[in-house]
């Protein structure tokens, strides 16, 4: 997995938990879901990569 890639979605995975609780804290339901998306998204792009590094390997 390249390091940029992963960071990146490290990021997005980080900023979406943030926002999903941040959403949840102040009863925000679209701000719960839109960190939910944001997570999610980032857990795609992760998983995405690994697939990448296993067809390389």
């Amino acid at each position: 997995m390249s390091k940029s890639q992963k960071s990146r979605a490290k990021a997005e995975q980080a900023k979406g938990k943030l926002k999903e609780t941040a959403g949840r804290a102040v009863d925000n339901e679209r701000l719960t879901a839109e960190g939910r998306a944001e997570k999610t998204k980032g857990d795609a792009r992760q998983a995405k990569e690994k697939i990448k590094d296993v067809f390389k390997g």
